[in-house]
């Protein structure tokens, strides 16, 4: 299939982490497939940053998802969307939201569109779409636009040149014990981390806790439990989370966004899963990955995870 000829392309991904760092496949193919297109990528303040720091896109956009009866907003995002006189768009969050953009732009014909809004150009027709990995999928949805994906990964070197605005102790090993608050059934235990902590303090090793201001209780048991532990605790950025991944003996968390990339950075990964996710539709991706799973996370012991820990 053509490439556009006037080359204007965007593309569309707004959130979550987890799914934002597993388009990075998608982004470099996209790139690749049109090297001398001026490329936006519209997305969401959280990711505007890293957005920014990789190396295949010209400008990105902040998408505020304004609400329909937002209408003065509405109309600002239509008439942008407008003026940006793309030739394709490639929908990778494809979403109700995302799809009616396809609308605000002028509706069926107005711009090739890959994605599966109603009447775009280049749908991605694949029924069992929705039972494929993200990465499987994405590169499902871009084959039936025309657009290869390249065999060997996406290269991620840009990733190495952030510095770390956080102090790193020797030997640390990450830890990620929080995730969203309204899905506590997909975290492990605070208390399982605590003794993950001690028992990896007494191998020489650091555990140090990443999170948010929201997961300060989880921090502070691993820390009472354990010491030696260090809390980087709403003190890390994304860009420091890729650093992090570079500099760390491994890492251990629930399936959250943060272990994404971690994971894809390549840092040894163990992501612990319960029956509110399934791996095989988003498990974390790298070079060094175990996935545990447990229906309900608090049956799951913490030799198993060093286990898996010696494992990768």
């Amino acid at each position: 299939m053509a490439q556009p000829a006037a080359g204007r392309i965007l593309v569309i991904k707004l959130s979550a982490l987890g799914d934002f760092v597993q388009a990075f496949p998608a982004f470099s193919a996209i790139r690749a497939h049109h090297p001398g297109a001026q490329i936006t990528l519209l997305t969401t303040r959280p990711f505007v940053g890293l957005a920014q720091a990789c190396p295949w896109f010209d400008a990105v956009w902040t998408d505020e998802r304004p609400r329909f009866w937002q209408l003065g907003k509405v109309f600002a995002l239509r008439r942008r969307l407008r003026q940006g006189r793309f030739d394709r768009v490639y929908d990778l969050q494809t979403s109700d939201r995302s799809s009616g953009y396809l609308r605000l732009m002028g509706g069926p014909g107005a711009v090739e569109w890959s994605g599966i809004a109603r009447g775009c150009s280049h749908p991605h027709a694949n029924p069992q779409r929705n039972a494929l990995h993200t990465l499987e999928r994405q590169a499902d949805q871009l084959a039936m636009a025309g657009v290869p994906m390249p065999p060997a990964g996406p290269d991620l070197s840009w990733l190495d040149r952030g510095t770390l605005s956080v102090t790193l102790p020797d030997q640390p090993v990450l830890l990620v014990p929080g995730g969203a608050p309204h899905r506590p059934d997909k975290r492990w235990p605070a208390a399982s981390y605590a003794a993950l902590a001690v028992a990896l303090a007494q191998r020489g090793l650091t555990p140090v806790v990443l999170g948010t201001a929201s997961e300060q209780a989880e921090a502070e048991a691993i820390l009472a439990a354990c010491p030696q532990a260090v809390s980087l605790i709403g003190r890390t950025g994304l860009t420091d989370l890729a650093v992090l991944a570079r500099r760390a003996v491994a890492a251990v968390g629930n399936d959250t966004g943060p272990m994404h990339l971690l994971a894809t950075c390549g840092c040894p990964s163990v992501v612990v899963y319960s029956h509110a996710s399934d791996p095989a539709l988003c498990a974390q991706r790298g070079p060094r990955v175990a996935i545990l799973r447990r229906p309900d996370l608090a049956d799951l012991p913490v030799s198993d995870v060093l286990a898996a820990l010696e494992g990768v």
